[in-house]
């Protein structure tokens, strides 16, 4: 009986803390179900126990920056590249990408799906004073979406409380929002397809180049952050853009439809 009660414990222990890590991520790819999916394949071809914080990209930067993770995956490339020229990242590397969305109302008070390009898409929704629900809360979203609008010439707070809506609020939590108000969402394509509670609303605009979404994979640097587990962080990092992690990426689906395009060209990561 204590053979067998050393034997449960040590199978219980698998994973040391030299084979553990923390990934600072966006919350897309948490919400899609990708990391259900994935980390079980990068945990047995590596030995690496990913441990996920999924929050808006802005925050987990400031959070990979206080050295509260291993690896970096967000969207929002001038600022991954930033944080790399900052000395927090090793290097960055392409990981995958997908594009944004425009959600909205079946009735689409604005006519947005008839607009030539994503610029006259949101003039027509400030200028009818059409509702538009806003994430509000720094992260790779809510970066892209105030890129466009100021492509659009627009300063949407200053709609702010009227029909610009700031839910300060995840990507899911801001859906509800703006589905339940009849506005219009700018929402990554994954986030989208899993999301369960879409009552009247669809993708009223898609297929612009300016919606391009890039994510990206970082080691944070032992250089910033001694405590860093490099090796560990290296060896996930290197399968996520090894064929074998890019082949995971590309074959994952929800309701027949592919989520995430790898992109990585099996550069693999300095070791």
């Amino acid at each position: 009986m204590k053979h067998l009660i050393i034997c449960v414990t040590l199978a219980l222990s698998t994973h040391t803390l030299a084979d553990t890590i923390i990934v600072q991520s966006t919350t897309s790819t948490q919400n899609s179900g990708l990391y259900d999916y994935l980390l079980p394949m990068a945990e047995e071809a590596t030995g690496v126990k990913v441990n996920i914080v999924a929050v808006g990209t802005g925050q987990a930067i400031k959070n990979a920056m206080r050295c509260d993770g291993d690896v970096l995956l967000v969207h929002s490339k001038p600022d991954e590249e930033a944080f790399v020229a900052e000395g927090f990242g090793e290097k960055r590397y392409d990981l995958m990408y997908n594009d944004f969305v425009i959600i909205g109302p079946e009735s689409d008070p604005a006519d947005v799906a008839s607009a030539p390009d994503v610029v006259e898409a949101l003039q027509r929704i400030q200028q009818t004073g059409a509702k538009f629900a806003s994430r509000g809360d720094d992260s790779g979203t809510h970066k892209k979406e105030l890129a466009l609008w100021r492509e659009a010439g627009i300063d949407p707070e200053g709609g702010s409380g009227r029909w610009y809506l700031e839910t300060g609020s995840g990507m899911g939590a801001t859906l509800n929002t703006g589905v339940s108000l009849g506005a219009y969402i700018l929402s990554d394509r994954a986030t989208w397809i899993s999301f369960a509670n879409k009552q009247d609303a669809t993708i009223v605009y898609e297929g612009n180049p300016a919606l391009f979404n890039q994510y990206g994979v970082t080691p944070v640097s032992v250089d910033k952050c001694p405590t860093v587990n490099r090796q560990a962080a290296q060896a996930f990092t290197q399968w996520l853009v090894s064929v074998a992690g890019q082949s995971a990426i590309a074959a994952y689906q929800l309701n027949g439809k592919q989520l995430f395009f790898p992109n990585a060209n099996q550069t693999k990561p300095d070791n």
